[in-house]
């Protein structure tokens, strides 16, 4: 029994080797993870706060449909439904907090429209694609489709 636990001598070293690595990552952990990590999933809990103060730059569904009633119900009867107005629009805080002062200029519907609807392998054969170069011979999208309604040709 005593020759056991002297041969053992050297499992001592790499199980000591071990614990000593486990105790110093530990200690770098604490050191260099900030308190609030994990309170929120993998977010920072403090970071919350700092996201509250920075000006917000989307007006949300609810403010566009709340103006613009005619492009909200044909975009609602068409393939564009769950796509959100500023996804193409871009963020419209601003315009929704006072839209006398600050009109949006509308998409350049070439690179707009391109941007989703380019044809591209890895997107599902269910979705609409199309070559644009052999597609529209460089007509804008809008000359023939509605874009808040696409299929209203």
């Amino acid at each position: 029994m005593r020759s056991t636990f002297r041969d053992a001598a050297h499992l001592l070293r790499p199980a000591a080797l071990l614990l000593i690595g486990l105790a110093v990552f530990l200690v770098v952990r604490a050191a260099v993870i900030p308190k609030g990590f994990g309170k929120y999933g993998h977010y920072r809990a403090p970071f919350l706060e700092t996201a509250r103060s920075k000006p917000i730059h989307y007006a949300g569904q609810d403010a566009c449909v709340a103006c613009h009633d005619e492009e909200a119900k044909m975009r609602a009867a068409g393939k564009h439904a769950k796509v959100a107005c500023e996804a193409c629009h871009g963020p419209q805080a601003q315009h929704a907090d006072d839209p006398t002062s600050l009109k949006p200029k509308l998409p350049d519907v070439a690179t707009l429209c391109a941007r989703c609807h380019e044809k591209d392998p890895a997107k599902p054969r269910t979705f609409p694609q199309v070559v644009t170069a052999e597609h529209n011979a460089g007509a804008a999208c809008n000359d023939c489709h509605k874009p808040h309604n696409p299929h209203l040709d």
